[in-house]
């Protein structure tokens, strides 16, 4: 997905954001603010915007720095190598990358899953969102290919990827060398060598079809790229209460929103703590001070509400809960919310249309006379599942049980730097909210369970990783000292609980159909039969 900055439900403006001392300030060193030298194309553009409009959200600065379609991240070589983002020679390095065992077990879970589910003939869907360089799927295809009554089922892979640079590198690891990507009404289209069934190539998730068919669904070091909010419990000073009852309606891309609803207590009204929203502004010692080695953009409180901070902190109890404790900072995901309801509709089907009715009737405004009701949306009209089927696996970093807490990061060249250095040319992260997703797969689907998190230690131990790293070393000679050791060195660093390993700080979560608790996926302390 490529989003520019969504200025009206992001940010207030400058006026609102930022004391008069520091908008005086500015006007009198602007001439020094376009002479400076930036770190990268992007800091410009960003510090463009920030003087013009005021602070702007952590998820625009997000996405901005990972998928700007001229400077992203993501969607543009790497600074580095010019080439890859991924792999020794990019900034970081991932689990398939480490080693073909990883991918492998992935393959082998999706098929215990499939055989659980009663081994369906046909109809099977493989879905990746955010393949990286293909690694990941290439595993999983050529270790299932091993199981022709599997692999037989599968009508389509589908990959959901926005950078153009890495759907190339996708191609070719998945496809022939003369494979050409095929232009179709949703994306692009190409012949897997593994399997001979089409890859379908889109932008996102929402782009492919609903339907009756069986889905697996992997998401490895996905969500954590996807943009947060971050927000902080305060008690309101006077000024603010002043400038909050100022600020009465706000212009969004769909309208006025009033901010101050007569008759109803709010985040606005309440006389307790309120969520402010941590927003990324210019660093002044980097702008105007010119102090070396500064990040040109640094997190400032919001002087009063923003739309978010009134929204976003109420789709949980969890967050709500919080905000009576003044200093809780909290860090929400929308779009991931959004992303893994959908992973679980396409498991479990949609719930039953009458409730999802009278849940929209209620979100909806009274219509003024004359007025023409919205259409219902695409998902409105969607019916349950005729069965619930399929499974999604997500393997990422982040907390158990608790809400992320200032977590976002940066990274290049394999080396941890500032989130706001280097914009566009470094790696931006944040920690995944594990219970955040279940709680947002539940809501979305009656015929879908969650299980885990589990430290990807467990996980990858169960399905065999130290069996099928001894398998691989045995299989070569020992002229091969240095395979063997590298093979062994990878395995372990995956399963390592230790402060330097991933079997840890990675974790699993699986969504499958729900059964009443008779059965717990492999993996998670169960097995192909409940």
């Amino acid at each position: 997905m490529n989003h520019g900055l969504k200025r009206g439900t992001q940010h207030l403006s400058k006026q609102c954001c930022q004391p008069r001392f520091l908008r005086a300030r500015s006007r009198r060193y602007i001439s020094d603010i376009v002479k400076k030298e930036w770190s990268t194309p992007l800091a410009k553009i960003l510090a463009d915007a920030i003087r013009t409009t005021g602070p702007i959200s952590i998820a625009a600065y997000m996405r901005q720095v990972l998928t700007n379609p001229d400077a992203g991240y993501y969607t543009t070589p790497s600074s580095q190598s010019k080439t890859e983002v991924f792999g020794k020679k990019g900034d970081f390095i991932t689990s398939p990358e480490i080693t073909q065992v990883f991918g492998e077990l992935v393959g082998i879970w999706t098929l215990t899953e499939w055989m659980a589910q009663g081994r369906p003939q046909n109809g099977v869907e493989l879905i990746e969102v955010g393949p990286g360089k293909g690694t990941l799927m290439g595993d999983i295809l050529r270790t299932i290919g091993n199981f022709k009554s599997f692999s037989n089922t599968i009508e389509t892979i589908y990959l959901v990827e926005a950078s153009a640079p890495l759907r190339e590198v996708q191609k070719g690891v998945l496809c022939e060398p003369d494979a050409v990507l095929e232009e179709i009404d949703i994306g692009y289209r190409a012949i897997n060598k593994h399997t001979g069934v089409p890859i379908v190539w889109v932008e996102d998730i929402r782009l492919l079809p609903y339907n009756d068919k069986t889905p697996f669904i992997f998401a490895h070091e996905f969500f954590d790229a996807l943009p947060i909010h971050a927000f902080e419990s305060v008690l309101p000073s006077p000024e603010s209460e002043q400038k909050q009852q100022q600020q009465q309606q706000i212009m969004t891309p769909t309208g006025p929103v009033e901010l101050n609803q007569p008759g109803k207590t709010n985040n606005s009204t309440s006389s307790g703590p309120q969520w402010r929203e941590l927003m990324v502004a210019l660093n002044h010692k980097s702008v105007i001070e010119d102090v070396k080695d500064e990040p040109e953009f640094q997190l400032s409180r919001a002087k009063i509400s923003t739309p978010n901070s009134l929204i976003l902190p109420e789709i949980s109890k969890r967050y709500k809960y919080l905000k009576s404790q003044a200093g809780s900072i909290i860090e929400v995901s929308p779009e991931s919310r959004i992303y893994v309801a959908d992973f679980a509709r396409r498991i479990g089907g949609f719930n039953n249309s009458t409730s999802s009715e009278q849940a929209l009737k209620k979100k909806l405004p009274n219509r003024k006379p004359g007025e023409v009701p919205p259409k219902p949306s695409k998902i409105e009209n969607q019916k349950k599942k005729a069965r619930p089927s399929g499974a999604a696996l997500i393997l990422d970093y982040g907390t158990s049980s608790t809400i992320p807490v200032n977590s976002l990061r940066g990274i290049r060249q394999h080396t941890n730097v500032s989130p706001f250095a280097f914009p566009g040319q470094a790696d931006v992260s944040a920690d995944v909210d594990f219970t955040g997703l279940a709680e947002a797969a539940i809501e979305a689907s009656e015929g879908v369970e969650v299980h885990g998190p589990v430290d990807q230690a467990d996980f990858l131990h169960s399905l065999g990783i130290a069996e099928r790293g001894e398998q691989l070393i045995s299989a070569l000679s020992d002229a091969d000292k240095e395979k063997q050791r590298n093979i062994e060195t990878g395995w372990k660093r995956l399963v390592d609980k230790g402060p330097n390993g991933m079997g840890k700080l990675y974790k699993a979560l699986a969504i499958v159909p729900e059964n009443g608790g008779r059965r717990r996926p492999v993996g998670f302390g169960g097995g192909v039969v409940g």
